[in-house]
């Protein structure tokens, strides 16, 4: 990873979408999917941790990506699962992530339910099941869920999508 890179890591839906939404960014350098921790809640939720170049593509709007590529304003019962969350490094992200998802909320129907939690562990899913979506995009699964979130993306975020995952 080269010196100008930074990372953040994110939680929602299920860690095969988010792995293929955020390998479609612009800038983005490499995608990990896998399961994240924090000290505030027990267990581990499934995430990614994205590694991008900050002079290409912003926290802002990864962020906001985020929010508008899983059910971000729903409390739903898989919740534990699929946390929503954007997990900061430090104290100086925290307070980074929360202005973000505060200014990016005010434009939303409702406040989303994503959380700034600080990031405690990773652990990366198995081989089998990484690169999800580029390994057979041909699956039922990826066809019903994953290409939905990247036909919004190259509609309503074209200029952040760099191809295709």
């Amino acid at each position: 990873m080269s010196a100008a890179s930074a990372r953040l890591a994110l939680g929602g839906g299920c860690h095969w979408c988010t792995e293929a939404v955020f390998q479609l960014v612009k800038g983005v350098i490499r995608v990990e999917q896998g399961w994240i921790s924090t000290p505030q809640l027990p267990g581990e939720s499934e995430g990614v941790i994205i590694h991008f170049d900050p002079g290409v593509v912003g926290e802002a709007e990864l962020v906001e990506l985020h929010l508008h590529t899983h059910a971000s304003l729903s409390d739903h019962s898989m919740r534990d699962r699929y946390r929503s969350a954007v997990y900061a490094g430090d104290d100086d992200q925290a307070d980074r992530l929360r202005a973000i998802l505060e200014e990016l909320g005010a434009g939303l129907p409702r406040p989303p339910v994503t959380r700034v939690l600080p990031f405690g562990s990773f652990r990366e899913s198995r081989e089998a099941i990484r690169d999800y979506y580029r390994r057979d995009p041909s699956r039922p699964f990826c066809r019903t869920y994953i290409e939905p979130k990247l036909e919004r993306m190259r509609r309503d975020f074209a200029e952040l999508v760099d191809g295709h995952p």
